[in-house]
């Protein structure tokens, strides 16, 4: 096969849900944007679904709607860029639940969908999106009456458990939220894990439910095997790939394998990040292609038929850092022309 096989594994992903949730006394919402983190929302929240998640989160009603036909009519599906133009029609017959925010999203909503479920944004802090504290103000008898299903906001920095911004924002939300007899959401996956004064009535861990930090126990979901294409032996002074990064400094052999920063391995990752053949760790040679990745195998002593990108040995969030980046950003790039593999669910 010329693929590179990415495996998921949906048993990861409900037991870390599952963990994030017992560490709560509230309902655990599912967070699916961007296709399930990159692995595949429909899957992600058939599985989540099945092991007692009733609320999901995706970021526009395009996803909406798509996980509405995965899951049929029974869960809770909210949208967190709430009600946009043109999106009137799709939220009304797919049964979605717009995040409101701002106040001509809700003279929007209210106008065209009247009755129809809602839940508002609040901003605490962080300037992204939803109602800042005079808008809110200014508003929140009429949207009381208008029988909001949710009220949250979400934090910027949870990530951090010392920074002093996860303070500011739960004084902000416990200030726009006082009296209020609404169900109430401010934690991620970083608010769960800060403990239960951030919790309210619903947590929403996204990025820990795929195997992501903050969440450090959380089980690895995602494992990528890539083919080796070719093998060549090259003497001292020759290069390989773009630009002639990597020279040869002993008589060297060099595994080609078909991947490539087409299928969202960041190409700034290369000069620090080795790929696996069992337990022995083989340095990239070169830069990073489209659809190729030169690796040195000398010291395996042998070709082998494959390498892996993401195994026991180094996770989503170790080739963020290699690349700079956050692992977020390595779920979410996981390309289309990898063979899927579902496991565990």
């Amino acid at each position: 096969m010329g693929s590179s096989i990415l495996t998921v594994d949906l048993g990861a992903v409900v037991a870390n849900w599952q963990a994030l949730d017992q560490m709560t006394e509230c309902e655990t919402a599912a967070v699916v944007k961007a296709d399930g983190y990159g692995i595949g929302a429909d899957r992600a929240a058939r599985a989540l679904a099945r092991a007692g998640a009733r609320t999901f989160f995706v970021a526009i009603a395009e996803e909406g709607a798509a996980l509405r036909e995965a899951l049929g009519p029974g869960p809770v599906i909210n949208l967190f860029s709430g009600h946009m133009p043109g999106d009137t029609d799709m939220i009304s017959d797919m049964n979605l639940a717009p995040m409101i925010n701002s106040i001509d999203q809700l003279i929007r909503h209210v106008e065209a969908l009247p009755g129809h479920p809602f839940g508002v944004q609040l901003d605490t802090g962080m300037n992204r999106l939803g109602m800042e504290p005079a808008e809110w103000a200014a508003v929140r008898d009429v949207v009381l009456e208008q029988s909001p299903a949710l009220i949250m906001s979400h934090l910027a920095c949870a990530d951090d458990p010392e920074h002093p911004m996860n303070l500011r924002q739960l004084d902000a939300f416990r200030d726009m939220t006082m009296g209020l007899d609404v169900p109430l959401s401010l934690a991620n996956t970083g608010g769960v894990l800060l403990g239960a004064k951030y919790h309210f009535d619903m947590t929403r861990p996204g990025i820990g439910t795929y195997g992501g930090f903050p969440f450090e126990a959380a089980q690895p979901v995602v494992a990528l095997s890539a083919p080796v294409i070719q093998c060549r032996t090259i003497e001292i002074g020759e290069t390989v790939g773009y630009g002639n990064t990597f020279t040869a400094d002993r008589e060297t052999r060099i595994a080609t394998i078909s991947a490539g920063y087409a299928d969202g391995l960041i190409r700034g990752m290369g000069p620090v990040t080795h790929l696996y053949f069992e337990d022995q760790p083989c340095p990239l040679a070169g830069r990073i292609s489209m659809d190729l990745i030169s690796v040195d195998i000398t010291d395996l002593g042998r070709d082998p038929k494959h390498l892996d990108v993401l195994c026991e040995h180094q996770g989503v969030d170790d080739l963020a850092a290699n690349a700079g980046t956050i692992g977020y950003e390595i779920l979410t790039s996981l390309g289309t022309r990898y063979a899927r593999r579902y496991i565990g669910a």
